[in-house]
């Protein structure tokens, strides 16, 4: 048994393990199948075993793939730790990086807050949207926290991640100021039935948000936009939307776009919950400060009272009981 093998090759041998499914675990560690399948053979002439029966139905550990699984287990959670201790060596001096997606909405808000709070602090903002997006960088220690619907994750990946619900934000439409509901305060989500909304559907870094989306209009009468590629920054967006005709699907707290209003959603109200994200093991000061921060504000600003007869996913649901 070799003393040095790549932990990479360990962390393909447990995802292939936990999910007994090549395309399933290449998607969890955000690679290709190839070079999945290509970790595993070079671990198996590494350590001379054969870890898995493969057939063209089936994938299933070996007695051998079984023995080592343990122990490539308790590997891999050192390597974390380590990586969580050289993350903070050098004490307050690392800037936290906390991709907030955009100038608005929930986790700007936590920031600028914290920033207030600590102005001592190094935050480092990155605004790239998407929670499924970011969650490679996070298990990577390319960023520290992101927010988003954690719901919408592959469950081997937010395994790896831990997460706390700040606020569940009401979600709202983004229409032309001439549309025919634009002159409503509210909308009512049956009034939407016949129309085509965009909902991120193309974008594989906002998964989780089409996910939701899906989920909302389903039986509702409401089409989903057709595919588009990620459109990347807020000027952008409010070009391709505004090329485009299309009606958004949003959240109250969004970007102002010329020629078009927000008008919230009602009867019911549906919900789009909002968690900070960070790595399994991660030990950051300005960690303790964001959590600090987010549950100040969502008790001043209830962020946690759901309405009555509000809308969620049951799969929202069941994760946030357990």
């Amino acid at each position: 048994m070799p003393s040095d093998l790549d932990p990479r090759l360990l962390r393909s041998f447990a995802a292939v393990a936990d999910e007994l499914h090549f395309t399933r675990a290449a998607a969890r560690l955000y690679v290709a199948q190839q070079a999945l399948s290509r970790d595993i053979r070079r671990l198996e002439r590494e350590t001379g075993r054969e870890l898995f029966v493969r057939t063209t139905r089936h994938v299933a550990l070996t007695d051998e793939g079984a023995r080592l699984l343990p122990h490539a287990r308790r590997v891999l959670a050192a390597y974390d730790e380590l990586g969580a201790a050289v993350a903070v060596s050098g004490g307050d001096g690392r800037p936290l990086l906390f991709d907030v997606g955009a100038s608005v909405g929930t986790a700007y808000t936590v920031l600028e807050e914290a920033r207030r709070a600590e102005p001592d602090r190094d935050f480092a903002a990155r605004f790239h949207s998407g929670l499924t997006g970011a969650a490679a960088d996070l298990l990577a220690g390319r960023l520290d926290v992101s927010a988003g619907r954690v719901a919408g994750l592959a469950p081997g990946v937010l395994g790896r991640l831990d997460h706390r619900t700040v606020r569940y934000e009401r979600m709202a439409v983004l229409i032309a100021d001439d549309h025919p509901l634009a002159v409503r305060d509210e909308v009512p989500l049956d009034a939407l039935a016949g129309e085509t909304l965009y909902a991120g559907a193309g974008n594989p870094a906002t998964a989780e948000w089409t996910d939701l989306a899906a989920r909302l209009f389903a039986g509702r009468g409401i089409e989903m936009a057709a595919p588009y590629p990620e459109i990347d920054g807020p000027e952008e967006f409010v070009r391709v939307v505004r090329r485009r005709g299309w009606s958004v699907l949003a959240s109250t707290d969004f970007i102002d776009v010329p020629g078009m209003v927000l008008r919230p959603i009602v009867d019911p109200v549906p919900l789009a919950p909002v968690s900070l994200v960070w790595r399994r093991g991660l030990r950051h000061p300005g960690l303790e400060v964001l959590l600090r921060t987010a549950g100040q504000l969502a008790a001043r600003r209830g962020w946690l009272v759901r309405p009555p007869g509000s809308w969620l996913p049951a799969a929202d649901l069941a994760l946030l009981a357990a």
